[in-house]
């Protein structure tokens, strides 16, 4: 299996990106509920505007980056943006601490997401250019980089709030009766949090070095580009196809992206604590990214449209069932409502591609810019829900939602399937 890793440096210089913003990028939800207790009053309704904003601002800002990245090279753009991303959360987190004010946390808190934004299309640009007799292969990977960050972002940022309140809560606890002894406890700190930004360092040296100049993108590009337009214009648009589409994305955006932030939400109204809830909002995310693999092959030898069809019915129960539970069982429906909705990620971008004949990395911009636009706007919906009707009922919503998603991608094209590889024939005399 490591015989078979992609070797180029290239690639792993946006790959390793990838992982560290997405580590950034994730870890916006739990810091939101920790904080909402421990730092300043924050409502559900704050909370998906905060992460409804950033991600509307991620996916709006991809298609003038793709245009830039095309233009330059995006290499400035790409360890840029992921240097952006992981600044402008530390500095959210620093305007928390200091103000006491959500409206001055959420400005750099929203506009950390133009870094994602800056960053994608370059790296989803590099990883499939890398090595072209590996593309499919190295696309995945890259892909699954980003959901391993998105998976350690949540657990690695839980631990470490955590640690902050079980040390505190030892100084409040320590016999000598002070007269404000859980004063400590109360406030809760974010500070350890801050050394998370040192990962920033590395990374972004290692793609300035790695990605080649404008010059010379320049030139590669050239008659790339041209056979590109070639294709548009030979191409043809199936409306009703990509309509139903647009309607299935929607409806399956509520529940992924649109309520993992709600996930720590969820767990810390049970009583969990800040590594518990960020342990299985990591859970969902790794859960996601390791049936996307799975369910990508389960396509390449399936009709892709029952393949989306029957897994996003699946998950629907999963995510009915999840605010009811609670310890390993709770952990169990979690994998299982972010590994059948967050397979189908690939595979809709995929489909995205064949809809729209034009380049590949356009249509993979609309696709990709239009699922996380609507997850934006379904954090919002979501936050407001659980402010009127409680978190659980938003679940609920959530479920039926996706379980219409699932109905509606039967009616979806059957895609093109790859044909299985033909042995090659003895020589006959």
């Amino acid at each position: 299996m490591i015989g078979n890793l992609p070797r180029s440096r290239l690639f792993w210089a946006v790959s390793s990106g990838h992982m560290v913003n997405d580590i950034f990028m994730s870890m916006g939800p739990v810091l939101l509920a920790f904080m909402s207790v421990y730092i300043l009053p924050i409502s559900h309704t704050q909370i998906g505007l905060a992460v409804g904003l950033s991600q509307l601002m991620g996916a709006l800002s991809q298609p003038l980056f793709g245009w830039l990245a095309d233009r330059n090279g995006g290499r400035w753009l790409g360890a840029g943006g992921v240097a952006w991303t992981g600044s402008l959360l530390l500095l959210a987190l620093f305007a928390a601490q200091q103000t006491g004010q959500f409206w001055l946390m959420v400005i750099p808190f929203a506009a950390m997401a133009l870094g994602s934004g800056a960053f994608h299309p370059v790296g989803a640009m590099y990883a499939s250019e890398s090595d072209p007799h590996h593309a499919a292969r190295d696309t995945s990977i890259f892909f699954f980089m980003g959901q391993s960050g998105l998976a350690l972002g949540p657990a690695l940022v839980g631990a470490l709030l955590n640690s902050t309140l079980m040390q505190n809560n030892v100084l409040a606890n320590n016999g000598l009766n002070l007269p404000f002894p859980s004063l400590g406890f109360i406030q809760g700190s974010i500070s350890p949090v801050y050394f998370i930004g040192l990962l920033l360092v590395p990374v972004s040296i290692f793609m300035v070095l790695a990605l080649p100049s404008g010059h010379t993108h320049r030139q590669a590009r050239s008659q790339a580009t041209t056979s590109a337009a070639q294709t548009a214009r030979r191409g043809r648009v199936a409306y009703k196809p990509i309509l139903l589409l647009i309607v299935l994305v929607t409806l399956r955006s509520l529940a992924q992206p649109g309520s993992v932030a709600f996930i720590p939400v969820l767990f810390q109204q049970k009583g969990w604590n800040a590594a518990q809830y960020g342990l299985i909002s990591s859970s969902f995310w790794l859960a996601s990214g390791l049936a996307g693999i799975y369910i990508g092959s389960l396509a390449d030898r399936f009709q892709r449209r029952y393949v989306i069809a029957i897994t996003l019915v699946l998950s629907g129960p999963a995510f009915f069932l999840l605010p009811g539970m609670d310890g390993l069982l709770a952990f169990a429906f979690a994998i299982a409502a972010g590994g059948l909705s967050g397979a189908t990620h690939s595979l809709i971008v995929v489909l995205g591609q064949e809809l729209l004949p034009l380049g590949k990395a356009m249509a993979s911009g609309i696709a990709l810019g239009f699922i996380f636009a609507t997850g934006a706007i379904g954090t919002l919906v979501i936050g407001n829900l659980s402010d009127v009707l409680g978190v659980e009922t938003a679940f609920h919503l959530v479920a039926v939602s996706i379980v219409v998603a699932g109905v509606l991608a039967f009616g979806l094209p059957a895609g093109r399937r790859v044909p299985a590889p033909v042995a090659p024939q003895p020589a006959t005399s």
